[in-house]
Formats: structure tokens, sequence, C-alpha cells
């Protein structure tokens, strides 16, 4: 045990355990530098602190560029909507212009004919079984339900 006492207060034992002490803490010292440097330095954090404000500051107009280039893929579609109901209109008014068409549609929707010539309505024997009660105003001629209003005003009164 004197032996071992001896090395222990040794000169050459003491200044190995001093450099290993010292390299211990040069390593510690390394590390924690290494360990600080791989985390976020200065310059990156102004970086990213601008990266940060430039999205902020471009995010509201961006948004807004979106928004408007969509309102105006709309109105384009909806004026050519409008383009295209402008030219059905014109042709439908160039085809009343013309006094054989108006003729025709006359004749097609009110049941006139022309002197000389005998009117004739074809029912057909399905439509003939349903009730006219059973047949909407919108699907019915006009004199049908001009003649129901006749029918129930003058049964009202009895």
């Amino acid at each position: 045990m004197a032996v071992k006492d001896r090395d222990r207060f040794s000169t050459a034992t003491r200044i190995r355990l001093l450099g290993e002490q010292t390299a211990a803490r040069v390593y510690r010292s390394q590390t924690k530098r290494q360990a600080r440097r791989s985390r976020l330095t200065g310059r990156a954090a102004l970086l990213a602190l601008v990266l940060c404000s430039l999205i902020v500051a471009l995010a509201y107009p961006i948004r807004q560029y979106v928004s408007q280039r969509a309102e105006i893929a709309d109105l384009q579609r909806q004026q050519e909507q409008a383009r295209q109901r402008v030219e059905q209109l014109r042709d439908q008014k160039a085809r009343w212009q013309d006094d054989a068409y108006a003729e025709q549609r006359i004749r097609e929707r009110l049941h006139y004919v022309m002197p000389g010539e005998t009117g004739f309505i074809v029912v057909d024997p399905g439509v003939a079984r349903q009730s006219r009660a059973d047949l909407g105003a919108a699907d019915r001629p006009w004199y049908s339900n001009v003649w129901d209003g006749v029918d129930k005003s003058d049964a009202s009164d009895q």
C-alpha cells in the first residue's frame, strides 16, 4: 500500500492526472462550442427573421391577387354567357321579324286558322283520360284556365 500511496503523490502521477483532467475539460468545452455552433447563429437568426417578415408582408397582397384573379375569371365567364344570351335573343328577334314564322307560332300557340280552313285538335287518348283538375295550370292551354276560372266563379255563386 505504501507503493500505491507513493504513486499517488508522485509528480509524474500528478502531472498525468492533471493532463487527463485538463483534456477532459477541453473536450467538454469543444463539444459545447460545437453544439452551440451547430445551433442557430446570429446571422442565421437574422436571415430567418427577415424571411419571416417578407412572408408575412407578402401574404395579404398575394391572397388579394389570387382572389381578384378568380373574380376576373368569373366575370369573364359571366360576360361570355351574356354574349351568348344576346346572340340567342337577336336570332329570336330576327325570326319574329319574318311573317311566316310569326304566323306559324300564332297558329301553333293560339290554335288560329285561316279563313276557309278547318281547325282540328288531336287529343291523345292517354291525356284524355286525365281529368282537367289533375293537370297543373301551367300544363294546360290558357283558354282552359279561363274556363276553369269561369266554372269556379259560377259554382261559388250557387
